[in-house]
């Protein structure tokens, strides 16, 4: 399935200038956007499964910070995922003006 215009949008907005999409990570995975110290994972689907995986993504990207973005009515089930797999990091909305930190498990 091909990506809808919004994701690429807010896919090559995340990576800016400097920064690359669709970067390859281990498990023959990507990540959506990486600059040098951020990941960032854009999941419209808004399934429990979707954002699972996202999160997983996000955590073995190997960066130090973490967006997850998600459309607006999705961001609590998006904290709750990056809970439940204990990543720490920011969960925004699809255009940015909201956001959520997640902290991670001690």
């Amino acid at each position: 399935m091909s990506e809808t215009e919004s994701h690429k949008r807010a896919k090559s907005k995340a990576a800016g200038k400097s920064g690359k999409t669709e970067v390859p990570i281990s498990g023959n995975r990507r990540v959506d956007a990486v600059t040098q110290k951020r990941a960032t994972e854009v999941e419209r689907s808004g399934t429990s499964a979707g954002l699972d995986k996202a999160a997983r993504r996000l955590r073995d990207s190997g960066k130090s910070q973490k967006v997850l973005q998600v459309p607006q009515k999705d961001m609590g089930k998006a904290k709750d995922a990056m809970k439940k797999v204990n990543v720490g990091g920011t969960v925004k909305n699809i255009t940015g003006t909201k956001r959520v930190h997640v902290s991670k498990k001690k």
